[in-house]
């Protein structure tokens, strides 16, 4: 049986959800930017695109472009709510629904496309649904394929708000439209290694030898390009409902402007410690290898491997500052923008060793307290005396979906719809 794979993908899902919640934004170009400056466009508006502009680009060359642009920030708490949403009408459709980031899900509706008429029916149904429960300012492209990574491309194809199918009898007709890049997982770097082997096309990638492929790329990278020439993609749609073992969590951030002040960066990594500390918490989990980066004037990355599993803040900034210790000279000189700071060597907390000394226990005992009293009136109400008169930095949904705890809510809720739960029912 060949299986029938869908690739939803919202259109201009960041500006389309402005635009459904803001009337006076509609029909008019509309640029989203990051939720902490306004120095950059991060995502636009159809009408904006009409006009030439990128998803990603700096505002001053935006309004060279188009000065009549609007801009608001960047909701991502919403975007979630919508995406929820979403998801909760689709999982209707097939129970095998694979969340692949805030605005795209892949759904395999081999065995129910029969239920609701058939592939087209159902789309057609989808459509409407999401129309009436989300808004009819916010649409979906489709694409149709008998995998992931076929079905992916063809969503891309005909937008907006359209449904293109991808049959493997004739990949090659799809594939001489294509570009490279409409395939997830041919990057920029990619592309040009395969322009230099002479291969601007799918067509003449579909033709390309799986030797030269493999000489040029390697085992891995090979096997995957030569796959994608031949449309192969056995992956299957991982349901939102099965949730993979925990790895790693970790938190980025984009500092407003170049920073210079070290006092400021030291205390944007000491809250983004709390954002991951706090994670680890929730998901009751400890972690033992610590690590961090800091992009600017000079790049610093860098970890430490702890003997002793921590889910406390303080723990891991010191383990920060011990790193950044080791490039004092480079962290001392010029500016800071990007920061990074993550947490590996995962443990269940029941599965870890309790501390012998009463002062790390009052610590997660404290811990868990502050926990209680920010989960109840609102993040930060109590924060660290090192943060005072610092800015605060809202934790909210990644863009790509990625927030392991919100999966964790999604996973545990597969009967409901998922946008009716919250953190404290989790919690109940």
């Amino acid at each position: 049986m060949h299986r029938i794979i869908l690739h939803i993908d919202f259109d201009s899902f960041f500006a389309s959800v402005a635009q459904q919640d803001h009337p006076e934004f509609r029909g008019k170009p509309l640029g989203v930017t990051a939720h902490n400056g306004r120095t950059a466009i991060i995502a636009a508006s159809r009408e904006a695109k009409k006009r030439g502009l990128q998803n990603v680009m700096r505002t001053y060359d935006a309004y060279k472009i188009c000065p009549d642009l609007q801009l608001t920030r960047a909701d991502f708490n919403r975007y979630w709510e919508v995406s929820k949403l979403f998801i909760g009408i689709c999982k209707d459709f097939s129970p095998y629904v694979e969340v692949f980031s805030l605005d795209e899900l892949f759904m395999d509706i081999t065995l129910t496309s029969h239920l609701f008429g058939g592939t087209y029916p159902l789309i057609t149904n989808l459509k409407e649904r999401i129309r009436k429960e989300i808004g009819e300012y916010i649409t979906v492209s489709v694409g149709v394929a008998e995998n992931k990574m076929l079905a992916k491309m063809a969503s891309g194809l005909k937008k907006p708000d359209g449904v293109f199918t991808v049959e493997q009898s004739k990949l090659e007709q799809v594939y001489a439209i294509a570009k490279l890049q409409d395939i997830c997982g041919i990057g920029s770097r990619i592309e040009k290694r395969l322009n230099q082997m002479g291969i601007y096309t799918l067509l003449k990638l579909r033709k390309t030898p799986f030797s030269n492929l493999v000489a040029e790329f390697g085992d891995v990278c090979g096997h995957f390009l030569y796959n994608v020439g031949q449309g192969r993609d056995v992956s299957p749609v991982r349901s939102f409902t099965h949730l993979d073992d925990i790895k790693s969590v970790g938190r980025n951030y984009c500092l407003p402007k170049n920073e210079y002040d070290k006092q400021v960066v030291l205390q944007n990594i000491y809250e983004l410690c709390e954002e991951v500390c706090l994670k680890l918490r929730r998901l009751k989990k400890k972690a033992r290898y610590f690590g961090i980066g800091l992009t600017g004037t000079h790049d610093i990355y860098g970890h430490t491997l702890r003997t002793m599993y921590s889910n406390q803040a303080r723990d891991m900034f010191y383990s920060c500052l011990h790193v950044i210790k080791r490039y004092n000279e480079f962290f001392s000189e010029g500016y800071t923008r990007q920061l990074s700071v993550w947490a590996s060597y995962l443990q269940d907390i029941n599965k870890t060793t309790l501390s012998l000394f009463p002062t790390e226990r009052r610590w997660e005992t404290l811990s868990t307290t502050l926990d209680k009293i920010n989960d109840r009136f609102g993040d930060h109400t109590i924060r660290n005396g090192f943060l005072l008169y610092a800015d605060k930095l809202t934790t909210v949904p990644n863009g790509y979906g990625a927030d392991r705890y919100e999966r964790l809510l999604l996973s545990k809720m597969p009967q409901e719809n998922p946008s009716s739960h919250t953190r404290e029912a989790f919690y109940e």
